[in-house]
């Protein structure tokens, strides 16, 4: 990864063809090669886009924003306030099929995934970066790491992420302090170990028990949620957690059957076959 790293204040060469561009900018101490993508889903969001995109780092390579069917302006207001975003539009329904859906168009080497309703600070994005450049396959953003914090979470949430959390941390090994919450980022060769499949919330739950499962390094991100600006969530307490429940079940069990099958030797098999 250290081939990506560079240190902003390194005088290069500008007329050098080798040097010239290669690097953008990312803070005072720090320059990156690969090229970011920030994936946001969004659906009849216009009103919170504007507040979304002032925070948005200019060095980042694109925005892709999915369109969920909105019925008011999204689009139009994600072009004017982005004049080069790239919009896709969501033919199936559900947070994780436009997250999918969004991931497919991106052509940078690190995506990085970020709420329409105006409750994540994309000034926060350097930290996710950074993490990635520095080694982290997956960089998870947690409201409950040190130097995290929500603005956004009922007593019932809290108590629903911490019992969810704690199983996945006890099944899968994983180490997490937050579970169900949709700012991350990670290069993108990581969805080929993932293979993401499902719609709705429960999509973040997902990727971050495939990634313990496929061993890849995460590192979490002390993050600041922040409330919806304006609108009501999708969002539903119990209707989701025992989504999110039961893909974990799920994952468990998948596991355990891998393990069976892993377990089973090759000559026993092999004389059942005959004998059947």
């Amino acid at each position: 990864m250290s081939s990506v790293l560079q240190p902003a204040g390194t005088d290069q060469d500008d007329n050098d063809p080798s040097t010239s561009g290669k690097y953008r900018p990312v803070s005072s101490h720090l320059a990156i090669a690969p090229p970011v993508s920030v994936v946001i889903p969004a659906m009849n969001e216009a009103e919170n886009l504007p507040y979304v995109f002032k925070t948005l780092p200019d060095w980042i390579h694109e925005v892709v924003l999915v369109d969920g069917n909105s019925t008011d302006n999204t689009v139009q207001v994600a072009r004017d306030l982005w004049p080069g975003v790239k919009v896709v539009e969501q033919r199936g329904k559900g947070k994780g099929d436009a997250l999918i859906s969004g991931f497919q168009a991106c052509t940078g080497d690190i995506i990085v995934m970020v709420d329409a309703d105006g409750s994540a600070d994309g000034n926060e994005i350097v930290s996710y970066v950074s993490a990635l450049v520095s080694g982290a396959d997956f960089a998870k953003g947690s409201r409950f790491a040190n130097g995290g914090g929500t603005d956004d979470m009922t007593f019932i949430r809290k108590l629903g992420n911490r019992v969810l959390c704690a199983i996945v941390n006890r099944k899968f090994g994983a180490r997490y302090t937050d579970l169900c919450y949709g700012y991350n980022a990670f290069w993108r060769h990581c969805l080929d170990k993932i293979e993401l499949d499902c719609t709705g919330f429960e999509v973040e739950t997902l990727m971050n028990i495939r990634v313990v499962k496929a061993g890849l390094k995460v590192q979490e991100i002390p993050s600041h949620e922040y409330l919806r600006i304006h609108g009501t969530s999708n969002l539903r307490a119990v209707r989701d957690g025992l989504r999110v429940l039961k893909v974990i079940l799920k994952e468990r069990s998948n596991r355990r059957a891998l393990r069976r099958r892993g377990n089973r030797s090759p000559l026993l098999e092999t004389v059942r076959e005959r004998v059947s």
